[in-house]
């Protein structure tokens, strides 16, 4: 019995050292990849509470880091409106706490609850953030519970909220100084990449009558909607670093005119889900797949690469690129909507109606969000490549 137990243990000892070291291994490496939030973070705090020691000369500057860290938790692209909430709420929290301790003293049970109630119901009532109604919350409870207001004239927390907040802001945009349309460019590349490669495993498994394999991709199209959302929030990111970066302002008309391509993104996203469904039940049922509708799924994604190329050197300045790249977009995709609509005839299934339909539908909205044309013309055009002759 002794022997068993021992070999059960050095069993689940072996067991558990691999996977110690993968755990270490995998802990590793989200730090490398997330080092630079965990910097910026840290120098920010630093810098917040020597500037409010030094410059205002506060003994015990607690809300200048703290005030950094809150700005900088939130995402690229919200840290000016967070900033000004977190000052407003500490200004709120600061006020409400003053009134009450005068009134009913510090660190007494009452004095805890009537600052919550007053604190919280002030900043729901003037309609605040979250952010801000728990910021205002917690700065009053701090100066109750903690470090009760002196009488000192001086507005020390404020200030402190203010450098913290301003420290937190600067900080973020030195990253995208230089370039701040850089990480938006990179995002979209992904988000079209991703998009690409869903339609090529959907055509794979087209070629093969794989339901397995377009089961994995009808998978991967689900999870192409976060890419969308990230697409929306480095938007939200540039535009923010763009108008804090006054020589490079001239790039916020650029930017907006890409940004409304994000819901034609997101349509075609939607459009490839359902495809990559209807890939699945043509694939599971006894029909023969045609065999050039993976071509034509596959001639799509080259559509889809081209367009993200064509919105990234768009960001870039690059015209020429840009026009060429939405050329490219525009005849492949015209392409796939013909090499689809020759397969529409009568008598079909409709897993593979649905198909062609969501071939065209993509299309249209890569047509849309890089083209030049009205919504007339793109669908003047797509209904031409169905219905007319191959050239």
């Amino acid at each position: 019995m002794a022997r068993w137990v021992s070999w059960r243990l050095r069993l689940a000892g072996a067991d558990h050292a691999p996977r110690a070291g993968a755990a270490a291994r995998e802990a590793v490496g989200r730090l490398r990849r997330g080092w630079s939030p965990v910097a910026e973070a840290t120098l920010a705090a630093t810098v917040a509470w020597i500037l409010a020691t030094r410059l205002v000369g506060h003994p015990q500057p607690f809300f200048a880091p703290a005030a950094a860290l809150i700005v900088l938790g939130q995402a690229r692209g919200q840290r000016i409106r967070r900033a000004v909430e977190v000052v407003l709420g500490v200004a709120t929290g600061v006020l409400v706490a003053d009134l009450v301790v005068q009134a009913l003293g510090p660190r007494t049970t009452w004095t805890v609850f009537t600052v919550i109630l007053l604190t919280v119901a002030l900043a729901v009532a003037v309609g605040a953030s979250s952010v801000t109604v728990v910021q205002a919350a917690v700065s009053a409870l701090y100066l109750v519970v903690v470090a009760p207001p002196s009488e000192t004239p001086v507005p020390f927390r404020f200030v402190d909220a203010l450098i913290g907040g301003a420290v937190a802001v600067v900080a973020s945009q030195l990253v995208d100084a230089r370039r701040p349309l850089a990480p938006l460019v990179t995002e979209f590349r992904h988000t079209f990449e991703e998009l690409a490669g869903v339609l090529d495993e959907i055509a794979a498994a087209l070629d093969r009558g794989d339901d397995g394999a377009a089961l994995a991709a009808l998978e991967r199209a689900r999870r192409a909607d976060a890419g969308v959302e990230r697409l929306r929030d480095a938007v939200q990111a540039a535009g923010e670093a763009l108008r804090l970066n006054l020589r490079r302002r001239q790039h916020l008309g650029r930017l907006r005119s890409v940004a409304g391509s994000i819901r034609q993104i997101d349509y075609a996203v939607r459009n490839v889900r359902v495809l990559a469904r209807a890939a699945v039940t043509l694939t599971r049922s006894p029909a023969p797949v045609p065999p050039d509708l993976g071509d034509a799924v596959r001639t799509l994604a080259e559509a889809v690469r081209s367009a993200g190329d064509a919105l990234a050197a768009d960001l870039n300045g690059q015209d020429r690129i840009a026009d060429t790249h939405a050329e490219r977009a525009d005849t492949a995709a015209l392409a796939a909507v013909r090499a689809a609509g020759r397969l529409f005839t009568p008598g079909q299934t409709l897993p593979l109606a649905m198909i062609i339909g969501q071939v065209r539908a993509t299309a249209i909205d890569l047509l849309r969000g890089v083209g030049v044309d009205d919504d007339a013309s793109v669908l003047s055009r797509v209904d031409a490549a169905v219905s007319g002759p191959a050239r």
